[in-house]
């Protein structure tokens, strides 16, 4: 094993001498090797080496010297920018390779080893890890009818007196405000590396922040599940300071001054080793899938780890013990070189959960029908079809078309535009609009123009009086909603601002349609007004359901 003494490598070299595997230790620091070998008996034999020194020819000589041994498991890190010099050393000496690798790159370009490794009859295994391993055998768990996805998010939120590994922190720096290709709203685009911050309460764990991380998964939830919204993977600090300092931090590389933060990684170190004793030693993972049911309901599927006293860094190497059991028992009959997605059986890596504090849950949760559909109940047919398949939102739903906007005409009027991202004056203007189910039942709108992306939120349906509210960030709206053959009406009829009631005579003043053109597509038009200011944007177009 490389990287025995690590954060990982040594609680990985425990577990396995504990399943009876004696372990060849390797690591460049032979004090670290000696204690090691000491504290887990004669089953770890000690041998410092550098990483670069174990070529094929020094392989083949270990294989000579020590008859048993076949496979060698990769725990050094950092593995951002490494090449496959070790493992092709592995292949050539007729050894498995195993290795710890959450670097994107690197397990996403682990296939140009696959002819080399079936040759030679072994398995060349990436990622054997919590992202991708673990991540992606609770997805197959989660979902063994292979129903279509809506969106795959996993999250990872470790204690703040686990082990910090020099290794893992360079991996986060290297990334940190960075641009991260990431899969949302139906396609491709890029976000901040510890960016898209999110706050869970988290069962048994309490309030815990995330920000996206730069994982293999980020590809192969997309590739494996292939998600109608989006695929994210996140991770966060449990302590504050330190996660939003981060996020702080990252704000130098996204505006330029600084290239990566990857250089202050010894500086970080020592100050975040200062906060050890603060925060707990409780981490915990989870991986939730919506999924569409065959009758078209929307599921939302769960499944959570809890690690206490300490045990959580366990986690990321049990899969590489699964693999290394199966291998030895024949239990694992792949051979090549791949990411360690799809490979592992849930079942092989929770047996390593037994003898830990490690305790999972599953949840499944049916989510309610579309906000519109709600709304509406059998009014709904009584519009357009166009019009109907705009609103009805299976967990997510994207539309495409041209739209073009009126500005405001006085100087109150556009700094109250500016606020609230209403769409700037144009025609002709390449229109996006995205809606995704919330928590509650309700939908998010992303109205995408050039330059400005509008967002609100819709949800609080009455049917009683056909009303819902929609929200713009500290102000509420309530609409009344009216249905025909040509279409939908929504029209402002009360509000609040910072929670206050607006009174009638300062309401904006909006009545917006939804109709059918000649040409059969959906289409809308929005005035929005306010009293004595006048018009804040008066924006119509069309728009069409993409596939």
């Amino acid at each position: 094993m490389v990287g025995a003494t690590g954060a990982f490598g040594a609680r990985l070299a425990a577990l396995l001498v504990g399943h009876g595997f004696t372990v060849l230790a390797a690591a460049r620091d032979a004090g670290r090797l000696a204690a090691l070998a000491a504290r887990l008996g004669p089953r770890c034999i000690a041998m410092p080496a550098e990483r670069d020194g174990l070529d094929a020819a020094a392989l083949l000589a270990l294989r000579a010297s020590h008859p048993g041994l076949f496979a060698l498991v990769d725990a050094s890190g950092p593995f951002q920018g490494a090449g496959y010099a070790l493992p092709r050393a592995a292949i050539a000496a007729g050894l498995h390779a195993i290795d710890l690798a959450d670097a994107r790159d690197y397990v996403a370009g682990i296939g140009a080893l696959d002819a080399e490794a079936k040759a030679a009859g072994v398995a060349v295994l990436a990622g054997a890890s919590s992202s991708p391993a673990l991540t992606q055998a609770v997805v197959d768990l989660l979902n063994p009818e292979g129903l279509p996805v809506v969106t795959a998010e996993a999250a990872i939120s470790p204690g703040n007196r686990a082990p910090r590994g020099q290794a893992v922190m360079v991996a986060i720096l290297s990334y940190a405000g960075r641009p991260v290709r990431v899969f949302r709203g139906g396609r491709w685009g890029e976000a901040p590396g510890w960016g898209l911050p999110e706050t869970l309460r988290w069962p048994g764990l309490g309030r815990r922040r995330l920000a996206l991380v730069e994982t293999p998964d980020l590809d192969l939830l997309v590739a494996r599940c292939r998600p109608r919204d989006a695929a994210l993977f996140k991770a966060g600090l449990e302590l504050a300071l330190l996660h939003q300092g981060l996020a702080v931090l990252s704000l130098l590389v996204r505006a330029r001054l600084l290239r990566s933060l990857a250089p202050l990684t010894s500086t970080l170190h020592w100050i975040a080793e200062r906060f050890t004793a603060l925060g707990s030693d409780r981490g915990g993972m989870r991986v939730r899938l919506l999924l569409e049911a065959p009758d078209g309901a929307l599921l939302r599927r769960e499944w959570r780890l809890l690690a206490e006293a300490g045990d959580g860094p366990s986690v990321p190497v049990l899969p590489a013990l699964a693999a290394l059991r199966l291998l030895a028992s024949g239990g694992l009959a792949f051979r090549g070189a791949a990411a360690c997605a799809g490979l592992l059986p849930y079942a092989a890596i929770a047996e390593g959960f037994a003898h830990l504090a490690i305790t999972t849950a599953r949840e499944e949760q049916a989510l309610p029908s579309p906000l519109f559909q709600r709304l509406l109940g059998a009014r709904a047919g009584l519009l357009p079809a166009p019009v109907r398949a705009a609103h009805a939102v299976p967990g997510f739903l994207a539309l495409e078309g041209i739209g073009e906007a009126e500005g405001a005409a006085t100087l109150p009027g556009r700094l109250l535009a500016w606020l609230f991202r209403l769409p700037r004056a144009g025609h002709a203007l390449p229109l996006r609009v995205e809606m995704r189910m919330t928590e509650n039942g309700g939908e998010a709108w992303h109205r995408i123009w050039p330059g400005v992306t509008m967002r609100s939120v819709l949800g609080a349906a009455d049917p009683a009086d056909s009303t819902l509210d929609e929200v713009f960030g500290p102000f509420r709206a309530r609409l009344h909603c009216d249905v025909d053959a040509h279409g939908l009406t929504l029209t402002v009829v009360g509000g609040r601002f910072l929670g206050l009631p607006i009174p009638r005579a300062l309401l904006p003043r909006s009545v917006a349609t939804e109709a059918v053109d000649a040409e059969g597509r959906f289409t809308f038009d929005v005035p929005i007004a306010l009293p004595l200011i006048g018009r804040l944007a008066h924006y119509r177009g069309w728009l069409r359901p993409l596939p």
